[in-house]
């Protein structure tokens, strides 16, 4: 269907160098568009892979952990690539301590990569479309704990919860300039954020009993989404969140 068909665009993407961000780079380059991987450490197989499928790929450093660099992530892609009409705010990080353990430290260095620069990243890209008088799709990657409260992870629930506020704040505010703002939230993914849990057989298997699909998430079942809320065919769809989680929440 031509309404998915993405030739032609540029999708900025954080965190694009493994697992969820890599899957969702390589989607959007299947889909036709180029990407500009966002990240303090060279993607590069994600970039091969993207130009292996006849796109353009090319890694733009940034320390996500300062927001205040994230107008020169836009000028850069736009320096590179003339243009961008995606952002995929994926990069995240999470810290974990019991809450009356948790600390200030802990707590910011997860606001700040998962909040803080997502809604700057966000805010960055739309004035350059608004100056530009163009439209944008810009898609955050929230989470389970955007729904339910986990444990041990205080500052990594606070940030997804926010997100996916922030997400329909800035739908409000920018839908009738053509501007979609929408999230996807995982469920259990098979990564290496969750190669500990998978490697114990209780959790592992009590997390598989609560999944109606039986299996943890590939990588590549998120594509799918990305793809979606990227293309012509999510033109009127603004702030959504669309789970991606074997049914999890429907449980």
């Amino acid at each position: 269907m031509t309404t998915f068909n993405l030739d032609g665009k540029v999708a900025l993407v954080t965190g694009a160098n493994t697992g969820l961000g890599q899957a969702i780079a390589l989607a959007l380059a299947h889909a036709g568009a180029d990407i500009a991987a966002v990240g303090r450490s060279a993607p590069d197989e994600t970039l091969a892979d993207v130009r292996k499928a006849g796109r353009r790929g090319e890694w733009i450093e940034a320390n996500l952990d300062d927001s205040n660099g994230v107008t020169a992530i836009v000028d850069a892609a736009v320096a590179k690539f003339g243009a961008i009409d995606i952002v995929v705010n994926n990069a995240g990080t999470r810290r974990r301590n019991d809450a009356l353990d948790f600390t200030q430290d802990d707590w910011d260095a997860v606001i700040g990569v998962n909040l803080k620069s997502a809604f700057f990243l966000a805010q960055a890209a739309a004035r350059w479309w608004v100056a530009q008088q163009r439209s944008g799709k810009i898609i955050n990657i929230a989470s389970m704990l955007s729904f339910q409260g986990g444990i041990r992870v205080a500052s990594y629930t606070a940030s997804k919860s926010g997100l996916l506020g922030i997400t329909r704040l800035l739908a409000n505010e920018w839908a009738a300039r053509g501007i979609n703002v929408n999230a996807i939230a995982p469920g259990y993914f098979a990564t290496n954020n969750t190669q500990a849990l998978r490697a114990d057989p209780k959790r592992n298997q009590a997390i598989l009993d609560r999944i109606p699909a039986a299996r943890w998430g590939d990588p590549s079942d998120i594509g799918g989404a990305a793809v979606f809320l990227s293309s012509r065919a999510a033109d009127y769809v603004h702030g959504a969140v669309l789970p991606v989680d074997g049914g999890w929440l429907a449980r």
